[in-house]
């Protein structure tokens, strides 16, 4: 836990590559080997062994009590809800979930750790095992989940540092992986996944930003063939999965050009800096021993019977997996489009909430279509969530129903729907549209008239269609939708417009 000595030389962030060219070369010459630990904040109510709150944005220091600060005499107490919710996840991707665990003091010393020790698990944890499949098919194993407790938080301002110790306390499970993964953009999509999953058991909101899903990365590289593993570097608390790609990406090049320069890696602690797009030595890495790990005394070992890990198994609700199967089938969609509605489990309820609004007026692919594309698109660019949208499924339904019922084209629902992401639906898009005079026409004879003008209008494109330049038919298209401001049937248009034109040609 050591800091770099004074005049070690322990990395070359300014010199390492960074550009594509060489980052493919470097990848040629080295292959990556890369572990990922995430820690998951649980969703209880209280902390992991007292009554305080876990509520997250309260006034600093406002949920705390003697048991979370650490006072001389206090006694834990474990939370029941915490080891069902560990349950859920361990029985999720089929860990071993074993009989007996035991809680160890993990000593150390941080403003932030009121006690000087965190209570985790240690040599006996509550599950081993387990897997993550990846969107490539690769099995990711998991070596370990552990329960314990979070630390609190430091605050620093321009002239002085503070500690919050709201977060101490509060309950996470500790994910580790193997190390399996072999690049960067794998390792997004384990993280991805993994948060998926917890949300959609409903044990962890998955929050990047207030650090309730973080990730540690271990990073080492070796010779392409080389069986034996490289040096680790460690990068600590990543909370983007940008920032997770970035920062892996970089300590891999920074890794290969401290090797392609005769220099050794050397086991450290490293921050990533967002802004530089670098990594930085913090600190050398610890090892298990430097923590002084014992059972912790105040708490008797954690007996988890089979009655108990049955309940918690008819708890689980249809898993992301299961789920982008089902779409597949019930609702006839791609591979791809199921994966996108299931990855996040409110998503996938909003998806399937249009579907139920819209009742066969379109298909489920044209919902999925509109979800995955324009709604999803302004749901990021403005932040909402899928709880309670500005814009509803039961708008969005009605929204796309008047177009399978041709009420409007499908042009003026995407004018109608930046309308309503803008300044919200009102009374809803059936409102708009008679508000704004905006039915669609589907009179032949009125379509018949406006295709008459614009062919008319337009003589030498006419002159070169019939003359055996077909492409030239969308361009009508496009004319008739533009001088009709997007109102005409688009179907009964192009059924129009291909019988006038093949009578022009006879002649």
């Amino acid at each position: 836990m050591n800091a770099p000595q004074n005049g070690t030389k322990t990395s070359r962030p300014s010199e390492a590559p960074v550009n594509k060219s060489q980052e493919s070369t470097v990848l040629d010459r080295y292959e990556p080997v890369i572990g990922l630990e995430v820690h998951c904040q649980l969703k209880t109510k209280t902390k992991l062994f007292c009554g305080c709150s876990t509520s997250f944005g309260a006034m600093p220091n406002h949920n705390t009590c003697p048991i979370c600060l650490g006072h001389p005499g206090v006694l834990p107490v474990l939370n029941r809800e915490v080891v069902n919710f560990a349950i859920r996840f361990a029985l999720a991707v089929e860990a071993n979930i074993h009989e007996i665990s035991v809680f160890a003091r993990k000593q150390y010393f941080y403003p932030d750790l009121p006690k000087g020790y965190q209570i985790t698990q240690f040599d006996l944890p509550y599950c081993t095992g387990g897997k993550m499949i990846l969107a490539s098919g690769k099995a990711v194993r998991l070596m370990r989940a552990h329960i314990e407790e979070d630390a609190g938080k430091n605050v620093h301002g321009d002239e002085s540092s503070y500690v919050d110790l709201n977060r101490a306390g509060v309950p996470l499970i500790e994910i580790v992986s193997e190390a399996d993964i072999r690049n960067p953009e794998d390792a997004a999509d384990y993280l991805k996944r993994l948060r998926s999953l917890v949300r959609s058991l409903d044990i962890c909101d998955g929050n990047l930003e207030e650090g309730s899903f973080r990730c540690d990365a271990n990073i080492s590289i070796r010779p392409r063939g080389q069986e034996k593993f490289g040096t680790r570097c460690e990068i600590k608390n990543l909370n983007s999965f940008r920032n997770i790609e970035r920062a892996i990406k970089y300590e891999i090049l920074r890794q290969a050009d401290l090797l392609d320069h005769g220099e050794k890696v050397l086991q450290q602690t490293m921050l990533f800096d967002a802004a530089s797009g670098k990594t930085q030595a913090m600190r050398s890495k610890e090892e298990s021993h430097d923590y002084r790990y014992f059972p912790e005394p105040d708490l008797l070992p954690l007996r988890i019977d089979a009655a108990r890990i049955e309940e918690q198994r008819k708890a689980l609700p249809e898993l992301p997996e299961a789920m982008a199967r089902r779409f597949q089938e019930q609702h006839a969609l791609s591979a791809y489009d199921a994966a996108v509605l299931t990855s996040d489990k409110d998503l996938a309820n909003f998806y399937e909430a249009v579907v139920k609004r819209v009742d066969g007026a379109v298909t489920e692919k044209i919902v999925a279509n509109w979800v995955t594309s324009e709604y999803l698109r302004e749901a990021n660019n403005r932040s909402w969530d899928f709880i309670n949208p500005p814009i509803t499924s039961d708008h969005l339904g009605e929204l796309i129903e008047l177009i399978g019922k041709g009420v409007i084209s499908g042009r003026i629902a995407k004018t109608l729907f930046e309308e309503m992401a803008e300044k919200g639906p009102g009374n809803g898009p059936k409102a708009m549209v008679q508000e704004q005079g905006l039915v669609q026409v589907s009179d032949t004879s009125e379509i018949r008239g406006v295709i008459n003008n614009v062919l008319d209008a337009n003589p030498g494109q006419l002159a070169e269609y019939l003359g055996g330049r077909d492409k030239l038919f969308g361009f009508f298209v496009g004319q008739t939708m533009k001088v009709s401001g997007g109102k005409m049937n688009p179907q009964l248009v192009n059924d129009v417009l291909k019988e006038l034109l093949d009578a022009r040609r006879k002649g």
